[in-house]
C-alpha cells in the first residue's frame, strides 16, 4: 500500500487526502497516518514543484566531473556547493571526486561558473543535448 501511495504522491504531490483516499481505496485518516509515518521514517522527503529550467531562464544543462580531493576540494565548501547553477551533487567513486549537475542562463554563464570552479581542482564538463528520461518516479523493483 505504501508503494501505491507513493506512486500517486509523486504524480501529484497536491492530492488532498481524501482525493488520495478515494483513489488507493482507504479512509482518509487512514491515508493521513501512513503518509505522516512516511514522512517521520525519511521515506518521503519533501514535496516539490518540478520546473524546467530553460523555460524557467537556465537553457544551458550540462554535467561537470571535479577531480579534487584534500582541503581545497570542492564538497568542502557549502558556500560554493549552494552557488544557484548548482542543481545537484553526488559524491562518486573513480577517478572523480564528484559529479555536479549545473543550469546557466548562457554559455557566458556557464564559463564563468567552469572558472569558479577551477580553483578547487580539475572541472571536466560534459553538455547535456537533451533528456529522453528527464525525471520519472521511484517505483519498487522488479524482482525475477
Amino acid at each position: 500500500m505504501d508503494w501505491t501511495l507513493l506512486a500517486e504522491l509523486q504524480s501529484d504531490a497536491r492530492l488532498s487526502y481524501s482525493e488520495l483516499a478515494r483513489r488507493v481505496h482507504m479512509s482518509a485518516p487512514a491515508v493521513a497516518e501512513r503518509v505522516r509515518r512516511l514522512e517521520e521514517t525519511g521515506v518521503i522527503t519533501g514535496y516539490h514543484a518540478r520546473v524546467n529550467p530553460a523555460l524557467a531562464g537556465r537553457g544551458v544543462a550540462a554535467l561537470i566531473r571535479m577531480a579534487c580531493y584534500g582541503p581545497r576540494c570542492v564538497l568542502r565548501d557549502e558556500q560554493a556547493l549552494a552557488w544557484p547553477e548548482i542543481l545537484e551533487v553526488h559524491r562518486v567513486t573513480g577517478d572523480t571526486c564528484c559529479l555536479i549537475r549545473v543550469a546557466a542562463a548562457s554559455m557566458i554563464a556557464f564559463e564563468e561558473l567552469i572558472d569558479r570552479l577551477a580553483p578547487y581542482g580539475h572541472p571536466s564538463s560534459m553538455m547535456v543535448l537533451s533528456s529522453p528520461v528527464p525525471w520519472r518516479p521511484l517505483s519498487p523493483a522488479k524482482h525475477d
